[in-house]
């Protein structure tokens, strides 16, 4: 395994780095700001055009995808370190259009879509024209199964109806949302892994009803959490995604590259708490020195650093694993980082919201809203006890 950067990768975190110091560090309190003041506080902020288009023309766009010749053709070991750096940021992912759920949303359409759906949906998408959500989790079941799933996607003539409850939508309320990929039952008497399809709905058909805005520990994400009814919703055949049945398969090709963004961006959050931790703990005086020279902040630190690393280096494993052998040769670690990454990454922003002290829970810093971030990470995209499950499965099986 050589983890060394590429000339490419090189180059572009170079430039990203720069970016990052530029453009979005300074940004961030101008984007709060600017929510703030609008009467919509789900609208995109006129700072986030500017720094989009300061990204395109820095080349500095859809890093992430690599189908298709689509984005910019990265292998996920080259994209690791660049997850990273834009991870540092709250706003950073949204900067170079790299940033859920319109990641894994437009890696499902340039997989399994077709050229009509392409040209009506990801194209607009690449080029952040237009903003999505998708619809799976629901209130009503344990959604990390997702054999649970009761929405249902019925065959009407040269339609399908949709019938259900989704919640926990995020983007949904953004204005520029104008796609809903939608999961539900089609075939209630199939295989168990075959009764689930995915289909394209714009947001605005008939039927389609934000219930409120949900909070994610007190935060107001600004695309929106939703909760969402939808009610005889008649969407074309057309735009179903692959084929009936094809549900489950198209969710777990989705989950398993977007669970590995999460885990890079996560040690980028990780290292910037850490750089703050270690900057308070030199800045502040208590009983006589700065918190530098106390034991227990040395052992917060040292413990950081050290964990901040081994993570890493998992995660640029699984991203090797994923170039050399595939997706599915990578399930475990994959899983693995995810578990990993978060719980590591939330300990480190705990240890530096420790550091701060009252300022740490504040909104004065970035501290608080990672800290909540990190700790929901450990639910969306499967809990971290779905994931253990499936790291003790696959290690079993080897003894069997």
């Amino acid at each position: 395994m050589d983890f060394s950067y590429s000339a490419r990768t090189q180059d572009l975190l170079d430039k990203l780095e720069h970016f990052m110091n530029d453009h979005i560090y300074p940004a961030e309190p101008i984007y709060d700001a600017q929510i703030a003041a609008a009467d919509n506080p789900h609208e995109q902020p006129r700072i986030m055009r500017e720094l989009q288009a300061r990204a395109r023309e820095a080349g500095l766009w859809n890093l992430f995808m690599t189908h298709d010749g689509l984005g910019a053709g990265l292998t996920n070991l080259e994209y690791a370190p660049l997850a990273e750096m834009v991870g540092r940021s709250i706003i950073g992912n949204e900067a170079i259009n790299c940033s859920a759920p319109d990641t894994g949303n437009m890696e499902i359409l340039a997989m399994f879509g077709t050229e009509e759906q392409k040209t009506q949906w990801l194209r607009p998408l690449l080029d952040c024209e237009i903003r999505s959500a998708f619809a799976m989790t629901e209130p009503a079941v344990a959604s990390s199964d997702a054999t649970n799933i009761t929405s249902t996607i019925r065959r009407d003539g040269d339609d399908y109806v949709l019938n259900g409850r989704k919640w926990y939508i995020s983007g949904i309320l953004d204005p520029d949302c104008q796609l809903v990929i939608f999961m539900g039952k089609s075939g209630p008497e199939a295989a168990p892994y075959r009764r689930q399809s995915m289909i394209l709905v714009p947001a605005d058909a008939p039927g389609i009803e934000v219930l409120r805005d949900l909070p994610m520990f007190g935060f107001h994400d600004r695309l929106g959490h939703g909760e969402v009814q939808f009610t005889d919703v008649r969407v074309p055949a057309a735009n179903m995604l692959g084929a009936e049945g094809d549900g489950f398969a198209i969710a777990q090709g989705r989950l398993g590259p977007g669970r590995m963004h999460y885990a890079m961006r996560a040690i980028g959050m990780a290292e910037r708490a850490l750089e703050l931790m270690c900057r308070r703990s030199l800045e502040r005086i208590a009983f006589g020195g700065p918190l530098a020279d106390r034991g227990v902040v040395r052992e917060w630190i040292a413990r950081s650093r050290i964990e901040i690393d081994q993570i890493r280096l998992l995660v640029l494993k699984s991203s090797w694993l994923m170039d050399t052998a595939g997706n599915a040769a990578a399930r475990s670690e994959v899983a693995a980082i995810k578990v990993a990454a978060m719980e590591v990454a939330h300990a480190v922003v705990d240890r530096a919201v420790q550091t701060f002290g009252a300022a740490g829970v504040s909104n004065d810093t970035v501290l608080a809203r990672m800290h909540a971030i990190t700790r929901a990470l450990q639910i969306a995209d499967g809990p971290n006890e779905v994931h253990l499950r499936t790291i003790a499965r696959l290690e079993v099986k080897k003894y069997r």
